[in-house]
């Protein structure tokens, strides 16, 4: 297909003094006809000059069907980050109790170390002398009491 100038400069986004001087310089190769007017080449033109859409000319609608936010992979990941979130907040709840009952522990202990009190010692009988009468444990009565 071969633009005129004028159509070279609606397809291009360019002025038609753009093109025209582009052509002059060598630039851009266009074929002047008889009646002087430019046919340019789109392949060279756009070789030259990127495409471009101007105004409402050729301009075709592209209607998206999934946006990324909307497709199913897309969807996958946000619920499989979603997921990873929670857990993440029951882990540092977690670790959270966790540490509240370490530091309860280590004040106990701590308090514990702090009260040294002496420990009473058991009372130790001395044995009976053969000298001395044997007392005997009580019967009866008294032992089931005291047992």
């Amino acid at each position: 297909m071969a633009y005129t100038l004028g159509e070279a400069a609606k397809a291009s986004g360019k002025s038609k003094a753009t093109i025209s001087k582009a052509i002059k310089s060598g630039r851009l190769s266009a074929v002047k006809q008889e009646t002087g007017v430019f046919r340019i080449e789109a392949a060279e033109l756009h070789r030259v000059y990127p495409k471009t859409v101007d105004g409402n000319q050729d301009r075709t609608l592209q209607t998206v069907t999934q946006t990324p936010e909307n497709t199913p992979s897309v969807r996958e990941l946000q619920a499989r980050l979603e997921a990873a979130q929670e857990r993440l907040t029951d882990r540092d709840a977690v670790i959270a109790d966790l540490r509240d009952d370490r530091d309860r522990w280590r004040q106990q202990a701590t308090a514990l170390l702090a009260d040294q009190r002496p420990v009473p010692q058991p009372v130790i009988q001395p044995a009976p002398q053969p000298d001395q009468p044997v007392v005997q444990p009580p019967k009866g009565f008294w032992k089931r009491l005291f047992g």
